[in-house]
């Protein structure tokens, strides 16, 4: 595959399109998502417009579908955001016409279950970005979190170089949506502990390719998101994070062991691995308990890359994915891993 497209980038002032390409939570939950576009009217100057799914829960595939070739179409359209992930994208993406939607390249946000659509347009050619959804991100109680809303306008607005910083204060527990008095104030968060490296005596500068660790998987059991020549990952940067589902330790080894079957994981150069999510409503851990969780999942991925891609420069508990603060990671767009500087650079 050639060179991947950056997008056009937004101006302040701009109407940006904002869709659920998964599920129609908006529709269940309007605190946070009306939350969030006050944030983009108010603080990033955009214009949000909505489309038919939008608040619609139980919206078909082809409705969703139709959507996202309206939004990316539209020429006063100047960027897209998923409102929030979900767990059928997949059934969407077969009805997408590529050909549309590279015809209007335009920057795309979102994460999780929208690991398929950024996943899809890698392939179309266009660069997407992997966060920032509308409900979760922008909806934060109380304020967004700085390091997200600096890493958000970096990425909407600055094409370039853009450095992450591990979290100084970073949260894990969620409040209910429904509870109006979960938006008076910021969550709890605790101190941030750094990011760990195996393998950093070396620079990797590559192309990403990944996503929501869960939804990785449910794209190749299906054959879709990956390109048919793995050498297109050659040297690449790949990042994957876990969702609050909480997979167990042995189910995120076994996904990545079968990626390591498929000849995929020896291609990539460096690994950025998301802090794991530890605590959910269906599983609302104790801290040491998530503690616990983590260094399990830690080990197996250890595990899996010793066995796979040993040479490889990997990161554990990067501030991407299911995590607060959230670091926006351009999906097919350039990362700098420095190892002997502990540094990592994204080019938005």
């Amino acid at each position: 595959m050639a060179d991947v497209l950056y997008p056009p980038k937004p101006s302040p002032g701009d109407r940006v399109a904002v869709i659920s390409p998964s599920s129609g939570l908006p529709g269940l939950f309007p605190l946070p998502y009306e939350l969030g576009l006050k944030r983009l009217r108010e603080e990033y100057g955009l214009e949000p417009v909505e489309y038919p799914a939008t608040r619609t829960m139980g919206s078909t595939p082809q409705q969703r579908a139709d959507d996202l070739h309206a939004a990316f179409a539209d020429p006063a359209v100047k960027a897209v955001f998923a409102s929030v992930g979900g767990d059928d994208q997949i059934t969407v993406v077969p009805l997408l016409d590529r050909e549309v939607i590279r015809a209007h390249p335009k920057p795309f946000f979102g994460m999780s279950d929208n690991t398929n659509l950024l996943a899809f347009l890698r392939e179309t050619g266009i660069v997407g970005f992997h966060g920032a959804s509308v409900m979760v991100e922008l909806g934060r109680p109380g304020a967004m979190h700085p390091q997200t809303a600096d890493s958000l306008r970096a990425a909407l607005f600055t094409p370039g170089p853009y450095e992450l910083r591990p979290a100084e204060r970073w949260r894990d527990v969620d409040r209910d949506w429904a509870d109006p008095a979960t938006f008076d104030a910021e969550p709890e968060t605790r101190p941030g502990t750094g990011w760990t490296w195996l393998n950093a005596h070396r620079v990797v500068e590559g192309r990403t390719w990944g996503g929501c660790l869960e939804i990785v998987g449910w794209m190749l059991m299906a054959g879709r998101g990956l390109a048919r020549d793995l050498s297109e990952y050659d040297g690449g940067v790949l990042f994957l994070e876990t969702s609050e589902e909480l997979p167990g330790a042995e189910e995120v080894f076994r996904t990545l062991r079968n990626m390591g079957e498929r000849g995929l994981l020896a291609r990539f150069s460096a690994l950025l691995m998301g802090r794991p999510k530890t605590w959910s409503f269906g599983r609302p851990l104790a801290p040491e308990e998530g503690a616990a969780h983590a260094a399990e999942q830690r080990a197996a991925v250890t595990r899996a890359m010793r066995a796979y891609a040993p040479e490889a420069l990997v990161v554990f508990d990067v501030d991407l994915g299911h995590t607060d603060p959230q670091l926006v990671i351009p999906y097919g767009g350039l990362v700098r891993v420095d190892g002997p500087a502990r540094c990592i650079t994204v080019t938005y």
